[in-house]
């Protein structure tokens, strides 16, 4: 079989796990299609909070699929000895790994498409006034933020301590960077943070693609940005990866 096949078998092979697994499901792909309608339908009257609230969840799913699922995913597999134990099989680890990485892709794309509909169907937001950027946002986010995942797994020590590592990461992230509220009243020193994070940049990305329309060029920082953050995560996640 080629190496396109078994990457495919392998892609299939994740996407049925992670179905199976009900916690995951719900925490990576569920939870923040709750947010978004739960916090949308109470909070968000008038189109200018819809115009923050929905890229900033659009933009959090992409976060919870990629790197929080990944840093857990990997940091489970390492423990358990199912990493070692690929690393003996026949399957070449980049089929394995493009089928991982692949499945936490989809949900990354699958989830941006749900919050576009929900938004047009139950809130009356416009569709994407620019689908090239939007796809493009959401590929440097997911690049990077699958990246740094891996990278960031490395850092935990056991999976016990998964939770409280991935979520002292998460948690800060999204309450500074703009998914629920603007952050032009953040404190300066919270504000400057915020800007050196890749997540208030593919934030403000999305919000141009699917809100505003702006183009590319007008946000040439946000891509220089996520771009930065990829590289970093990808020199991480290699240099450090380890099997066991």
């Amino acid at each position: 079989m080629t190496a396109v096949g078994l990457t495919w078998r392998q892609f299939r092979f994740e996407r049925r796990s992670f179905w199976r697994n009900p916690s995951a499901a719900f925490f990576n792909f569920v939870l923040p299609l709750v947010l978004l309608l739960l916090v949308a339908s109470v909070f968000a009257r008038t189109k200018d909070e819809l115009a923050i609230l929905i890229p900033g969840i659009a933009g959090m799913s992409v976060l919870a699929t990629t790197f929080s699922a990944l840093a857990f995913n990997l940091t489970f597999l390492r423990e358990q000895g199912i990493l070692k134990r690929m690393r003996g099989t026949p399957l070449p680890p980049a089929c394995y790994f493009g089928g991982l990485l692949g499945s936490a892709v989809a949900n990354a794309v699958v989830q941006v498409l749900l919050v576009t509909v929900i938004a047009k169907t139950l809130y009356g937001v416009d569709w994407p006034a620019d689908p090239l950027a939007l796809a493009v946002f959401v590929v440097l986010g997911v690049t990077a933020f699958a990246a740094l995942g891996v990278a960031f797994s490395h850092a935990i020590p056991n999976f016990d301590a998964a939770p409280a590592y991935v979520n002292a990461i998460f948690i800060p992230a999204i309450f500074i960077s703009g998914v629920f509220y603007s952050t032009d009243s953040l404190p300066p020193a919270l504000d400057a943070i915020a800007q050196a994070l890749p997540l208030k940049h593919v934030i403000d990305g999305l919000a141009a693609a699917m809100i505003s329309g702006a183009p590319l060029t007008d946000n040439l920082l946000a891509i220089a940005v996520i771009v930065g953050w990829a590289a970093v995560g990808v020199t991480l996640a290699v240099r450090y990866f380890r099997w066991e």
